[in-house]
């Protein structure tokens, strides 16, 4: 009976984090209804173990639950998107004004050799600049976890990794657009050596502007001006970004 409560709980764990992870690289649209057989099938799971998994992404926010008609992808909207920012950039700072105050040589440690792994990574998928490189984005996360890693607080950082999700998506949404005149490495170094020097406020004034600047990006590239606070993005710009 364990072995076989085993097996179910891996398999709900599998089906939650592939969901998961189509979400955050939006190859499930914002908006779009999520047909629980449909995930069956292409998960290779029960529906129990479907059922679970979505209810632990509605509770992340990446899933929306709707009485008597299942399941959709969050929408998103440049009003969320403005309000997600300032939200993150608070905790961002919580986050790392409390690793600066008490981290210590084995955090400096892992932050050096994240910003390595990040800085040797294409952004762009190699043949394909259209695309998210998925190396870069796990690397980008772990650089970004790596900078707060010495926070002592499980409930900021438990705060944090949700709003770095929900900003994901968003970010993911921008690969396709436009190219920025924008050196991501700088920005990334800059707030590195900020956190080693243990200068807490321009560490914390270098995280605000970088993801001030995703979001103002993202803003201009995807909503007209003088769209609504709550208006949703286009949806000719969703398509082209998610397929």
């Amino acid at each position: 009976m364990p072995r076989f409560a085993s097996a179910n709980s891996s398999l709900t764990q599998d089906a939650y984090e592939r969901l998961r992870a189509d979400l955050l690289a939006c190859r499930l649209r914002p908006g779009a209804r999520l047909k629980i057989s449909d995930l069956c099938q292409s998960l290779s799971v029960s529906l129990s173990a479907v059922r679970e998994a979505l209810s632990r992404l509605t509770s992340e926010g990446l899933v929306v639950a709707e009485p008597q008609r299942g399941f959709r992808v969050a929408p998103i909207s440049a009003g969320e998107l403005r309000d997600l920012t300032g939200v993150r950039a608070q905790i961002e700072g919580m986050c790392l004004e409390r690793a600066l105050a008490v981290g210590d040589v084995g955090w400096e440690s892992r932050l050096v050799a994240a910003f390595h792994r990040l800085s040797r990574t294409p952004e762009r998928a190699p043949g394909d600049p259209q695309r998210m490189n998925e190396e870069w984005s796990a690397a980008h996360a772990a650089y970004h976890e790596a900078l707060v890693g010495g926070c002592d607080s499980p409930w900021l950082l438990r705060l944090r990794g949700l709003l770095y999700a929900q900003s994901e998506r968003y970010r993911r949404l921008s690969v396709p657009l436009a190219e920025i005149a924008r050196d991501l490495n700088r920005e990334h170094r800059d707030i590195m050596e900020a956190a080693l020097a243990r200068d807490a406020e321009r560490a914390k004034t270098l995280m605000k502007e970088h993801i001030e600047l995703t979001t103002r990006v993202l803003l201009e590239q995807s909503w007209p001006v003088g769209a609504p606070p709550g208006s949703p993005r286009p949806a000719t710009a969703i398509v082209a970004t998610a397929a």
